[in-house]
């Protein structure tokens, strides 16, 4: 496995599936019902210079569920950033300090900047309108547990396409899996042309469309996204598609009983609220899932090996 985990590209099929596998393993330690320190006296730096909850606490939790400790770039506004240190030295200067570092910045290819300056390994937490590999993980996750294969299954990508780097990751790693992928945006925010070129001449099968409630009776998976506002250049051009789509239970008569709903969060209205307590709501056990894929990872890159059996 490589040192740094920057895109999907950085992982084969197999060693996926192997992170997929562990992960499993580790639910129960995930979840406080065992305690297993194979991570003891490591050391993780949170180093978000954009805002998170999720991520970055999701890391923290796994780390800290695993008996390793974590230090917190905190308020970028009172870092040395401010005073204008690189990134470079920045990430030198944790490269001294801890054993694995997860970063996310507001500019693209800024990981694999950081991994070329560290030793250590560094896991990109969301690099811009780039990619986001671990959320890619815990989505992969989420989806076999549901189906139990991650093969041959139809998913649509919906909303906030041309900026949303969880999707660019996440199309990526489902076409490796032989998925149909069906991309669902307004055309100002439709997937960039060069994924999907990339996608189509790695033989994905792709329907692109702008009309999300036809959609809904022939998926597997409703992937959401919320339409950002801060990625927009001109705020004029935000408000002709914000709430562009907002699925509501209503909506669902038509879908499969065992279709899900997933969405990376926050969710802003592209989601109503009705659709939490319905069946095929899965968005915050796709949150609680970042903790457990989010520990395999980083004992794979510490090389830290997970007991066998039972953990």
């Amino acid at each position: 496995m490589n040192k740094d985990l920057i895109t999907m590209d950085d992982l084969t099929n197999e060693e996926i599936l192997s992170l997929l596998n562990d992960a499993e393993r580790l639910l129960p330690v995930a979840r406080g019902e065992k305690y297993l320190p194979l991570l003891q006296g490591k050391l993780l730096a949170n180093m978000f210079f954009e805002p998170s909850t999720r991520t970055r606490m999701s890391f923290e939790t796994a780390m800290k569920r695993l008996g390793g400790d974590v230090v917190n770039l905190g308020d970028v506004k009172s870092s040395s950033a401010v005073k204008g240190e690189t990134l470079y030295d920045t990430m030198r200067m944790v490269d001294g300090y801890c054993d694995i570092a997860a970063l996310r910045h507001p500019r693209q290819g800024a990981a694999q900047y950081a991994g070329d300056a560290c030793s250590i390994s560094i896991m990109n937490g969301g690099d811009g309108a780039g990619h986001h590999p671990t959320q890619t993980l815990l989505d992969l996750f989420t989806i076999q547990q549901e189906f139990g294969k991650l093969d041959g299954l139809k998913v649509a990508l919906v909303g906030d396409l041309r900026y949303g780097r969880t999707v660019h990751s996440l199309s990526h790693a489902l076409s490796r899996f032989n998925c149909e992928l069906i991309f669902i945006s307004p055309a100002q925010l439709s997937m960039p042309d060069e994924i999907v070129e990339d996608l189509t001449s790695h033989g994905a099968n792709i329907m692109i469309t702008e009309d999300l409630y036809g959609a809904i009776p022939e998926v597997d998976v409703i992937y959401m996204t919320r339409i950002q506002k801060e990625r927009f250049p001109d705020e004029d051009e935000y408000a002709k598609v914000a709430g562009i789509y907002c699925l509501e239970a209503s909506d669902l008569a038509g879908a499969k009983g065992e279709m899900i709903i997933m969405h990376p969060l926050p969710r802003v209205n592209e989601i109503n609220p009705d659709i939490d307590s319905t069946r095929h709501a899965r968005y915050f056990e796709q949150a609680f899932n970042g903790v457990v894929a989010r520990m395999s990872l980083m004992c794979k890159l510490l090389g830290v090996t997970i007991p066998g059996g039972d953990v």
